[in-house]
C-alpha cells in the first residue's frame, strides 16, 4: 500500500489523478497540496492548503514517508507573462522536488510535462525550453524513479471552459485529429490512467511521449 502525494489536484489532470488514486486498491493515503479545496471528501484524503509554492518549509512533514508523487501544476502559454510562466513551470517544480527529495528521497516522481519539451534547453519556444529545464532538474535529483509524461493536445473528458480560442478549436477538431494524427492527441482520462499505472507499477521508460502514453495498457 502506497502513500501518494499530489500537487495540482484542482487542475484538469491533477483532479483526475486524485480521484483515480483514491479509488486504487494499492493506495493507502493521498496527500494533496493545493491553494484551494478540491471539493473531494474521502477518508483516505489529507488536503493541505498552502499558498507559497516556492517554500514548503512550513509543511515539510507532509512530504515525509511518501512513496509516489504526481506533480501536475502547470499554466497555459499566453495566460501569464514570460516571467510568471518561468516561475510556475521551472521554479515551482524545483522547489517542490527539493522538498520531496529531502523528506522522501526514494519516492517515485511522475511529472506532467508536454509534447515538444526540449532537454537541450535551447529552444526558442518558451514552453519547450522551460519544460526541458524542469525535466533536466528532476532527472538530476536521483529519485527512486522519475517518469516524465509529454502529452500532446489533451481532450477533456468532461466539459470545461476552454482557456483560449485555440483550445476551443482543438476541442472541435479532436475527432478528426484522432484519426489523422493520433500521436499528437490524447484524452485526459487516457493520460491519467497511464500516469497512475506507471507510477504504481513502474515503467520501461523515463520519458513518455504522447504515442507511448497511448500505448500503455493499465493493469487496473
Amino acid at each position: 500500500m502506497k502513500n501518494v502525494l499530489i500537487t495540482g489536484s484542482t487542475g484538469m489532470i491533477g483532479h483526475l489523478v486524485l480521484q483515480k488514486c483514491l479509488k486504487h486498491d494499492g493506495v493507502q493515503q493521498v496527500t494533496s497540496i493545493t491553494r484551494r479545496k478540491s471539493g473531494v471528501s474521502d477518508p483516505g484524503l489529507v488536503e493541505i492548503l498552502h499558498n507559497d509554492f516556492l517554500d514548503y518549509a512550513a509543511i515539510a512533514n507532509s512530504f515525509k514517508n511518501q512513496d509516489l508523487c504526481f506533480f501536475c501544476i502547470g499554466v497555459y502559454t499566453g495566460q501569464v507573462s514570460r516571467e510568471v510562466f518561468r516561475r510556475i513551470t521551472v521554479d515551482y517544480t524545483k522547489a517542490f522536488a527539493l522538498a520531496l527529495k529531502e523528506n522522501s528521497p526514494g519516492a517515485t516522481l511522475c511529472f506532467l510535462s508536454g509534447q515538444g519539451a526540449d532537454q537541450t534547453e535551447k529552444s526558442p519556444i518558451m514552453f519547450a525550453m522551460d519544460k526541458g529545464i524542469a525535466e533536466n532538474f528532476l532527472l538530476s535529483l536521483g529519485f527512486g524513479q522519475t517518469y516524465i509524461f509529454r502529452p500532446g493536445y489533451i481532450y477533456p473528458v468532461t466539459p470545461r471552459k476552454e482557456p483560449n480560442f485555440s483550445y476551443k478549436v482543438m476541442r472541435w477538431l479532436y475527432p478528426l485529429m484522432k484519426k489523422l494524427y493520433p500521436s499528437g492527441v490524447i484524452t485526459s482520462q487516457e493520460l491519467v490512467d497511464a500516469m497512475v499505472d506507471i507510477g504504481m507499477n513502474g515503467g520501461g521508460k523515463r520519458v513518455y511521449e504522447n504515442r507511448d502514453i497511448r500505448g500503455v495498457r493499465p493493469l487496473g
